[in-house]
């Protein structure tokens, strides 16, 4: 397969919060011939369009659906771009115990924080050349089993353990992938994820932009990891060397549960 010279960058979950970021942060870096902006509100995704420098294209799927993932991969046949970024920044989460939400979204947190990250990384590849970058979305929950926000968790968990084992067998192409895992970041995600009082201890939060200015600058340093905050690169440091029972009871503390 022949692809074109038109470089594009591919940023899903482009309609609000770090994706959203991105698609901003990229836009004012680096020229490229067209950004595609992939979420379910087009509404968003069109207001974003007109306020960057790059010639842009809303798409609007749900990639909880295989048919939204086949209907990408159409798109790409049909115009054969380079990627030369892509950003899978789409995800949500919930702060509940595990049996008080519905199985329905616990699938559907699933299918679009771990299966659809790896079904879009994988339609992509064969666009990307040497020098291309893959940043993949994960948490600093991924670090660590977390009650109450269980399922979340382990669906960051997976992309950390894809992302690096995927930046280790790209390395011959000349492609790069890093996991993003920052902490509390103030985004609509709480808006869906918090409904109650499950969850009511939040340490500190980052603003959108921090995170993404840092996983750009990790990215240059050749990480496969980025993590905003000393005190949460910290988190992780310690999280590694202690047992996980122990950082279980510490997290259950905070949120007066234990």
């Amino acid at each position: 397969m022949k692809i074109t010279e038109r470089r594009i960058i591919l940023i899903t979950g482009a309609s609000s919060g770090i994706g959203q970021e991105f698609v901003r942060a990229l836009d004012k870096a680096e020229q490229f011939d067209e950004v595609w902006l992939i979420a379910r509100r087009l509404e968003r995704l069109e207001a974003l369009a007109s306020g960057i420098r790059a010639k842009a294209r809303s798409v609007s799927l749900d990639l909880t659906k295989e048919e939204s993932i086949a209907a990408y991969a159409q798109l790409l046949e049909e115009n054969k771009p380079q990627i030369a970024v892509l950003v899978n920044a789409s995800g949500f989460g919930k702060f509940k115990a595990f049996e008080e939400e519905p199985l329905a979204v616990y699938n559907e947190m699933i299918d679009l924080n771990a299966k659809a990250v790896m079904a879009m990384t994988y339609v992509s590849l064969p666009y990307m050349e040497r020098g291309g970058r893959i940043y993949e979305m994960g948490s600093l929950s991924a670090f660590q089993p977390v009650p109450y926000i269980n399922v979340y968790a382990a669906t960051k968990a997976f992309v950390l353990s894809f992302t690096r084992a995927l930046n280790a067998e790209l390395k011959g192409r000349g492609i790069r992938a890093m996991a993003i895992c920052p902490g509390w970041v103030k985004t609509e995600f709480f808006n869906r994820a918090m409904s109650d009082s499950t969850i009511t201890y939040f340490n500190r939060y980052y603003e959108a932009k921090d995170v993404v200015r840092r996983a750009l600058r990790d990215m240059d340093k050749g990480k496969d990891v980025s993590i905003v905050g000393f005190p949460i690169r910290a988190q992780v440091f310690f999280t590694k060397l202690l047992p996980h029972r122990l950082v279980m009871k510490v997290w259950l503390k905070q949120q007066k549960k234990g």
